[in-house]
């Protein structure tokens, strides 16, 4: 059971004009940058060019979208068997360390990372492998007790190494092998040789059909799914049920499954009717002995973090108990809470397995693990950067409804009255109705700014402004709310417009503006400077972990 304790309040908000205000007359970093473009390009050294170049040759389902029914354990299914293959090439070494094995539709990254920073904070030597990344493909691989990124170096050194057995995969699977399984089996080559003495895996793609589904039981400590959802339908068989079938696949025969949800009771009577037919023990994060309290938020520094207590008794299966009080997560929000919990549960499964796991490293390690784009708030210096001084900006890579009402229940806990303005951009395959149906109902929303981004370094899976602002045209009229259509980000052309449009309503309604990337984010410092003599206000970028890459690319140019 998860507690949320708040103190949010009702605020009304004056509408101030500033006289002249020009925010960005002194600032010459931002009107520079506008020459310049944002990108998602992939920022990997030099010394991997022949690796990148490599794996361009390949398929690339990240970029040209899944194919209907790929992840489903049917005719049409990815075919393990070439993962198979290809590890029985390279020596089976995914059967040299042990493993825990992720899946579900959220929560699989910031779980991973939850578990592998516990397991770092008792000194083990950990590999992690996750999906999608930010910036460089190499922060899909972490090695080691750092949790840094592997170096491109190391990266570029294996490859190498395997390059004739990569080579000779390709040929033999007639050029069907994809990116994501020759960079999976590259990764468990590399932590087999680094002797990881366990490695978190998230699945890529549902479970079942997953290239990451080449664990036996010998090879696996536990398996964990976190939630089902309502996202790659086509590629899952198009309902919760099938995506659960589908997720359930990872289940290995006597080892234990940790449920993180909520789950619908039918859903999870489908993940616990397979569990049993394994004899898997399963152990619920929301079993009635566990409470989890979200106690609060700290903005006292430039890193966050938020004060929770983690309470857990399993009596059932196995018999495992830990209390940690006023923990300090910088993962925030509730949803990361329940990670969290997740990731505590199975730690406390591997020390039931005779795994050396303290509860001092246990607090350690859910206390320092950090995930990029997941509720981001930017530092005052990268504010400055972007030449927005005193700007509150939030990054987070939420894609979906469910991700959405995270993003909306941590934005009301950590700033329950401040004014928001989205800048948003999404790939054509996700529910932007959905999606904009819940950050709709956020409360004292300014302005959402529709803007377009590259999708895995492409635009074929990019979705036009003009109809991501129609979704959210929709969502807007049914929800029976007032909203102005702008067409441009250029806040000095329509103020007059909003402020007519103000007084004929009587109330203020949500301006829906289209621009670049920069335009969005200029325009919403703009907005959130004319409403507030303090300026008080958030910039949310959000619907897609590409955006979060293009802007944070910037700052590191």
């Amino acid at each position: 059971m998860m507690q949320i304790w708040s103190t949010a309040r009702s605020f009304t908000f004056l509408l101030v004009k500033r006289p002249n205000t020009t925010p960005f007359a002194k600032s010459t970093t931002f009107l520079d940058a506008t020459h310049r473009s944002f990108s998602t390009a992939l920022c990997e050294s030099p010394e991997m060019d022949e690796f990148m170049k490599f794996m361009e040759k390949l398929n690339n389902y990240e970029k040209t979208g899944v194919p209907k029914g790929a992840g489903t354990d049917s005719g049409d299914g990815f075919d393990l068997g070439r993962m198979s293959r290809l590890l029985h090439n390279l020596g089976n070494p995914q059967s040299k360390f042990k493993a825990v094995h992720i899946a579900g539709t959220k929560g699989k990254g910031s779980t991973a990372a939850f578990l592998s920073s516990i397991l770092r904070a008792e000194g083990y030597s950990v590999g992690c492998y996750t999906s999608p990344h930010i910036r460089t493909i190499r922060e899909r691989i972490t090695l080691g007790t750092s949790g840094d990124p592997v170096s491109a170096k190391s990266l570029s050194m294996h490859f190498h190494k395997i390059k004739v057995d990569l080579n000779m995969a390709v040929e033999l699977e007639k050029g069907h092998l994809s990116q994501f399984e020759i960079f999976t089996a590259l990764a468990f080559s590399l932590f087999a040789e680094e002797k990881v003495q366990f490695a978190v895996i998230e699945a890529g793609l549902g479970g079942a059909r997953d290239a990451t589904n080449v664990f036996s039981s010998s090879d696996l400590a536990a398996s964990i799914i976190t939630n089902i959802g309502e996202e790659h339908l086509a590629a899952l068989g198009g309902t919760l049920e099938s995506i659960a079938e589908a997720k359930s696949g990872i289940i290995k025969e006597r080892r234990p499954l940790v449920l993180g949800g909520p789950f619908l009771p039918h859903i999870e009577r489908i993940i616990r009717d397979k569990a049993l037919s394994l004899c898997s023990a399963v152990i619920s994060v929301s079993d009635p002995g566990n409470r989890s309290v979200l106690k609060g938020f700290s903005r006292a520094c430039e890193m966050p973090r938020q004060l929770c207590d983690i309470l857990l008794l399993f009596e059932r299966d196995l018999h495992v108990f830990i209390e940690l009080f006023d923990l300090q997560l910088r993962l925030l929000g509730a949803h990361q809470l329940q990670n969290a919990v997740t990731a505590t549960c199975t730690a406390l499964i591997l020390r039931e397995q005779g795994w050396k796991l303290s509860d001092t490293s246990i607090r350690a390690g859910l206390e320092c693990a950090y995930l990029v784009g997941r509720s981001q708030f930017l530092t005052s210096k990268e504010a400055d950067m972007l030449g927005l001084p005193g700007a509150t900006i939030l990054l987070d890579g939420a894609h979906t409804k469910e991700s959405a009402q995270a993003l909306v229940d941590m934005i009301k806990m950590t700033f329950p009255v401040a004014r928001l303005v989205l800048v948003v951009a999404m790939a054509n395959d996700k529910d932007h109705l959905g999606f904009s149906r819940v950050l709709l109902s956020v409360g004292c929303l300014e302005a959402v700014c529709f803007t377009e981004i590259d999708i895995a370094g492409d635009r074929s899976r990019t979705t036009s402004s003009s109809s991501l602002k129609d979704s959210w045209i929709k969502a807007c009229r049914e929800m029976g709310g007032d909203f102005l259509d702008c067409k441009t980000a250029k806040y000095d052309l329509i103020e007059d417009q909003h402020t007519q449009s103000t007084r004929k309503m009587g109330h203020e309604s949500i301006l829906f503006v289209e621009g670049s990337l920069m335009d969005s984010i200029r325009f919403g410092y703009e907005v959130l400077g004319a409403k507030s003599a303090t300026g008080n206000g958030i910039i949310v970028v959000t619907g897609s972990l590409h955006i979060v890459s293009s802007v944070l690319g910037f700052l590191e140019t």
